[in-house]
């Protein structure tokens, strides 16, 4: 156990937590800890060389902060040593140590992403809430959401990003990637996720968001016509899926009798 410092004695007689510490609180204590370091454990550096590496949990934390509150390397860095309640989600106690810098964790990003670990605890953290009855079934909300890019993004070569692409999107064009989620109808729990270009409509990815037991799927006016593709009409289940899609307005035939009308 720590020992602890003049600022925990102080911040423990505050009135009340904050959301953010309230949330991190929740997260120790739900999070596998010791079973997602082991899942990291084979691809991580073993320091029989060089200087020794920064323990996996600690960098697991910070990897995962800067997911949640969508800071960057240098913004999670500077953040924690900022923060009481991101420090103490850390765990760590700047008498011995510091917090791990933004090269650091542009390494360990790589490396969860290099070896798709986070799909590993993506698929962990589904099967836990599966097996504890969270997640209902039956029905999906499929949706897609552009991430937008600088036009100027290069990667290391100097040479713009070949999986990025623009669209329009209502009078706007952005330039970016695509993120085509599938969304559990009952619980609002994320069950699939997909990534593609931002020029990608979102109709192509839909048949990879559905489960083998959902009857059916919601969507928006973007979905229209998902049935129509092959891999619906080609499918026994995919074919029997009752699509839920909101048309637009525009597409609404108002009858003689009611026009006029608000």
């Amino acid at each position: 156990m720590k020992q602890q410092t003049f600022t925990d004695v102080e911040y423990s007689n505050r009135k009340r937590k904050t959301k953010r510490e309230e949330f991190l609180e929740a997260m120790d204590n739900i999070i596998p800890w010791s079973y997602w370091t082991d899942i990291i454990r084979p691809y991580y550096p073993s320091g029989k060389r060089g200087c020794p590496p920064k323990d996996i949990e600690m960098m697991l934390r910070m990897y995962l902060m800067q997911n949640w509150f969508n800071l960057s390397d240098v913004g999670v860095e500077d953040t924690i040593y900022d923060s009481f309640a991101m420090r103490t989600f850390m765990h760590i106690d700047f008498l011995t140590e510091q917090v791990p810098d933004a090269t650091t964790l542009l390494h360990f990003r790589h490396l969860m992403e290099t070896n798709k670990i986070g799909k590993k605890i993506f698929d962990d953290v589904r099967e836990r809430l599966d097996k504890s009855g969270l997640i209902m079934h039956g029905g999906t909300v499929v949706d897609a959401t552009l991430i937008a890019a600088p036009i100027s993004t290069k990667n290391i070569d100097g040479k713009r990003d070949p999986e990025m692409h623009q669209t329009k999107k209502g009078n706007e064009w952005y330039f970016g990637m695509k993120v085509h989620s599938g969304v559990d109808a009952g619980s609002g729990y994320v069950h699939t996720i997909t990534g593609t270009s931002a020029n990608v409509h979102d109709i192509v990815e839909t048949s990879k968001l559905i489960r083998e037991d959902d009857e059916v799927v919601y969507g928006d006016s973007g979905y229209s016509g998902a049935q129509k593709r092959n891999e619906f009409k080609e499918d026994e289940h995919l074919s029997s899926i009752e699509m839920r899609v909101n048309v637009r307005p525009s597409s609404i035939k108002v009858t003689e009798k009611y026009k006029g009308i608000n």
